[in-house]
């Protein structure tokens, strides 16, 4: 077996990581090195798509990938064959899979929606804008304004409700084919990025949007959403949680994460979440313009017309985050000074209020209808086109 001090000298190891991996090491040496790895690593098969079609015109790609998703046999059977050996080798359900895992899952994330979806915006969203993967976004131009960040804050929310929804993540479900669009749309701007004149530097930054990033990211949006959720007033049980972890782990699987760097349980996700924190470098301007641009644009999203009610619900978005993420991170953000004292234990106290004066149906029903407000529902026909330039305002629709 390969001892770590071994697989650390020969580890290649970009430039932005190299001051910080020294501690990230000390916590865990092997969880270190994974993440360091995967810094390298996208998503080689689909990856492979990306460069063998790149000059297939983009109504025909749109075409396929719909086709495939969306199990339309006869269109499919047309495409390229490198395009349809990507989903015939390598797309499936992985041996460790168990739908009837997820079903206490499903049950609690729509009891608790609300507070999942605070928790979600203000402390996970953030949270994991924080990291170097803020870069890759940034370099689209997509999030850096409140107006793009909408559209952002939607999708996310649309694809959150539609993997949390019964068979929704069946092959049939929306929560897969959205899990498997953002695989693409993951790849495809990969590869827009690499492929532009000094848009990115990967022997300092290693891959845009790299395995490291997206698994880091797993471990975000379960361990860290049961997290700051229940510091918003969730409940969940512990089969709850075990469910969660293990319904996320199955998205992010179909997402392109590799089993190397996919946690298993949710103590492995503390331990990647933690070493890939330690491994990145305190917050740069991107992600500062980035995690504003997502407070600003709640009310956005919420259809929030009013001034006075706009900018109350940026003071309350500013504190929550601050809450839930720390104020030693908020003022790496250059968030605004603001008091926190009290708002965790008030806003749970009213949402367990609140919880108790409507009963489980009726919360589950307001959730719900609360979730549908704020998710963007795109077109069939638009649902799967691919950015056409790694910068957005260059780029076709999409």
């Amino acid at each position: 077996m390969e001892h770590d001090t071994d697989r650390s000298e020969r580890l290649a190891i970009p430039g932005v990581y190299r001051n910080q991996i020294v501690r990230a090491r000390r916590y865990d040496v092997n969880y270190a090195n994974k993440y360091i790895e995967h810094a390298n690593v996208g998503d080689p098969q689909l990856d492979r798509v990306m460069e063998e079609l790149a000059d297939l015109p983009p109504t025909e790609f749109h075409k396929f990938t719909r086709a495939a998703i969306e199990q339309e046999s006869d269109n499919f059977q047309q495409a390229p064959k490198v395009f349809r050996e990507f989903f015939e080798d390598h797309v499936g359900e992985p041996k460790w899979l168990d739908f009837e895992a997820h079903k206490p899952a499903v049950v609690a994330f729509h009891l608790n929606a609300t507070n999942v979806l605070v928790g979600f915006v203000t402390g996970v969203l953030i949270e994991g804008f924080t990291t170097l993967i803020a870069k890759s976004f940034a370099a689209t131009g997509r999030v850096l304004q409140p107006s793009t960040a909408k559209r952002r804050l939607s999708q996310n929310n649309r694809h959150l409700l539609e993997s949390y929804m019964p068979g929704g993540l069946r092959r049939y479900g929306d929560g897969w084919k959205l899990s498997m669009r953002l695989r693409f749309i993951h790849a495809k701007v990969r590869y827009l990025i690499r492929h532009a004149d000094g848009a990115w530097d990967e022997d300092f930054f290693g891959l845009p949007i790299s395995s490291a990033h997206l698994g880091f990211a797993a471990a975000q949006f379960s361990m860290r959403l049961l997290h700051h959720a229940k510091r918003v007033g969730a409940v969940f049980s512990k089969d709850d949680q075990a469910s969660i972890m293990e319904l996320w782990r199955y998205v992010s699987y179909v997402m392109g994460v590799p089993e190397a760097i996919l946690y298993k349980d949710i103590d492995e996700a503390e331990k990647i979440w933690q070493a890939g924190l330690m491994c990145e470098p305190l917050p740069q301007p991107d992600s500062i313009k980035m995690c504003k641009a997502l407070i600003q644009a709640i009310p956005l999203t919420a259809g929030i017309t009013d001034p006075k009610e706009h900018d109350s619900i940026i003071h309350l978005g500013y504190v929550l985050s601050r809450s839930l993420i720390g104020h030693e991170m908020a003022d790496h953000l250059e968030f605004p000074k603001k008091n926190t004292v009290a708002a965790l234990p008030l806003w749970r106290l009213k949402s367990h209020f609140q919880r108790f004066v409507r009963g489980k149906q009726a919360t589950k029903q307001f959730n719900f209808s609360s979730m549908l407000e704020v998710s963007a529902y795109d077109s069939p026909d638009t649902t799967y086109q691919m950015p056409t330039h790694h910068l957005n305002s260059e780029s076709e629709a999409w």
